[in-house]
């Protein structure tokens, strides 16, 4: 027989199992447990040779001389005999490195990987372009197999060529199976595997920093699982029936996707929550985080209209991990996605709000996707359009995130744009104006613009977990392709000329909605090389002499034109000259100017001097 290691506490801190010089302290916790134990490769698999230590607090801790990183271990759990269970064995919570969903923990130095010189700082928020990625689909190199970590660091030279200096991974917390979203966390803690584990995750965060991108991880809060979840049930309690320590167990538990919300107001899981938002600052040194669904950390229903159901602590949580992150790591981004215009979620926590720095915003792609969408030229809605180019949250532009495609809104029962526009010819004429369109008011409202991988491909197919990107369609579409550059170029003010795309202030001044036209002034400073003068037109027919507002005299250079031969051989290339403006006032602007645009076109203009 084994000989037991001794009953004694655990002389280091922290949670789940933590290498130091002494070996190896292992800490859970599991507050109506009668007994716990260790089993793993270190005790040949012995599920009593190796008690933890009671710390009276509901904890559980013990030092091992003789484990070492990369071993395998399990907890396992006794319960009061009178509950009637026998002996059961779970992943601890806090694993940052598993075999797979349903194996063992691994022991795991969060320590021993090379950062090199990494001190990357993440762009102010004003210059941000984020790119939506999912890891398993984004860059596949063996058919029939998802994507991984190493796969996408191969990619990084292309991204920064496209000009994105951030990504916003979905999420890659451990889930079950091996194609996945990622929504389905069963170990959030742990890297999932199959994208290559911790250390692949390290690797990419730090080849994204060597090329001048930014790393936002998407975090799932509003529940866990629900399948292959050790979380559930934990150490055997439950209460009506639920999952027990980490979750509700009344009717707060339920969610869309099961009854594994967690007990936000536990503090011991807030303390969990608390410990894994700050773990991807801390020891995968990301810039931001994207939290998905927090509609449902702040109501039962997801509903802003269910006062009653509002879950008070859940909005706390929220406030707590936003201050926390903002004190320790001023400068990263926390992003909701909230979707019900809510001007709270993005109020500071001192105001009483949640404290995200900025979230996705709804006012934005609903009318912009409907009008470019749109069959027939008259039901494209100027108003709407102009509504949502000068949506803001706070007075503040930037705490919203723009887009015309997410992983949502490519999916579940929608299609990417181009293929909604006409179906089964995206590599129409109509698909590529309307889609690019839609791209360039990303690129030029006011707001922190978003692409979702491909998008800038013209990809096709609606997002699925086993359908990787097609990348052929890069030579296919190199015009395209060009156009997203050229755009994000003016957009970050690469070129020195467009400084007015990165500033706060903007003045919509001219809306037809006979022509389906619209015109927009955005300025920083006022400066030189500071205004741009953006011209929408969403209608299949092209103008010439049209007359606009021009907020300074002088010479107005054509930056950008949709319509260009650069972008397809098939677009109409219609003539959009340089203004000379004069001074007479239009549109409540002091000067004004005839200018040409091409169908579904849109132009920006800046001055030299």
């Amino acid at each position: 027989m084994a000989k037991k290691a001794p009953r004694t506490p655990a002389k280091h801190s922290g949670m789940g199992a933590i290498p130091n010089s002494q070996g190896v302290t292992f800490r859970v916790w599991a507050p109506h447990a009668e007994k716990v134990y260790l089993t793993g490769t270190f005790n040949g698999w012995n599920e009593t040779a190796t008690p933890l230590f009671n710390e009276k607090n509901g904890y559980w801790s013990a030092g091992l001389r003789d484990a070492k990183v990369e071993d395998e271990y399990r907890y396992v759990i006794h319960t009061p005999v009178d509950w009637g269970l026998p002996p059961f064995t779970r992943i601890d919570p806090y694993a940052r490195k598993v075999t797979n969903a349903t194996g063992n923990g691994i022991i795991y130095d969060i320590d021993a990987f090379d950062w090199g010189d990494d001190n990357f700082t993440i762009a102010s928020w004003n210059e941000l372009i984020i790119y939506e990625m999912h890891i398993g689909t984004f860059y596949v190199k063996e058919k029939g197999q998802p994507g991984t970590l190493d796969n996408a660091i191969e990619k990084m030279p292309y991204l920064r060529e496209l000009g994105i200096n951030a990504v916003e991974v979905m999420p890659i917390m451990e889930f079950s199976g091996d194609f996945s979203w990622g929504y389905n966390p069963s170990h959030p803690f742990a890297i999932e595997r199959i994208y290559g584990g911790p250390d692949a995750f390290k690797r990419f965060v730090k080849a994204a920093h060597e090329h001048g991108i930014a790393v936002i991880s998407d975090v799932v809060f509003n529940h866990f699982g629900p399948s292959d979840l050790d979380l559930w049930r934990f150490d055997g309690w439950k209460e009506n029936d639920k999952g027990g320590i980490y979750f509700y167990n009344d009717h707060r538990a339920a969610t869309p996707w099961g009854e594994t919300r967690p007990d936000y107001g536990r503090g011991e899981v807030r303390h969990y929550l608390c410990d894994n938002a700050l773990m991807w600052f801390e020891e995968y040194h990301v810039d931001g985080l994207r939290w998905d669904a927090i509609t449902y950390i702040k109501n039962i229903l997801g509903s802003d209209a269910s006062p009653a159901n509002d879950i008070p602590d859940g909005w706390s949580l929220m406030q707590g991990i936003n201050h926390e992150i903002h004190q320790r790591f001023p400068g990263r981004i926390s992003i909701a996605e909230d979707m019900k215009v809510n001007a709270w979620v993005t109020k500071s926590t001192g105001a009483g709000g949640a404290g995200f720095n900025a979230q996705w915003d709804s006012e934005f792609i609903n009318p912009v996707r409907q009008s470019i969408i749109a069959r027939d030229d008259g039901l494209r809605d100027a108003d709407a359009v102009a509504k949502a180019i000068g949506f803001r949250y706070d007075e503040d532009v930037f705490r919203r995130i723009i887009f015309t495609e997410s992983h949502d809104e490519v999916a579940n029962g929608r299609a990417r744009v181009p293929e909604e526009i006409l179906p089964g010819r995206v590599d129409s004429w109509f698909s590529k104006k309307r889609s690019t369109l839609g791209a360039a008011l990303v690129l030029t409202s006011p707001g922190v613009p978003m692409l979702f991988q491909g998008q800038e491909l013209l990809e096709d197919r609606w997002f699925q977990d086993k359908v990787p990107i097609d990348w052929t369609r890069a030579d296919d579409e190199s015009g395209i392709l060009k156009m997203y550059r050229d755009l994000i170029a003016l957009r970050r003010n690469l070129l020195g000329m467009t400084r007015g795309l990165c500033g706060q202030s903007f003045q919509i001044y001219h809306i037809d909605h006979d022509a389906k036209l619209i015109a927009f002034h955005r300025w920083d400073v006022s400066g030189l090389h500071d205004s741009v003068v953006v011209v929408v037109n969403m209608t299949n027919q092209s103008r010439d002499g049209y007359v606009i507002g021009f907020p300074r005299a002088g010479l107005w250079r054509t930056r950008f034109n949709s319509d260009s031969y650069n972008y397809g051989p098939n677009f109409a290339n219609h003539p959009t000259a340089d203004v000379q403006t004069r001074a007479e006032g239009y549109d409540g602007l002091p000067c004004s100017g005839e200018i040409g645009i091409g169908p579904y076109t849109v132009i920006i203009f800046s001055q030299d001097e």
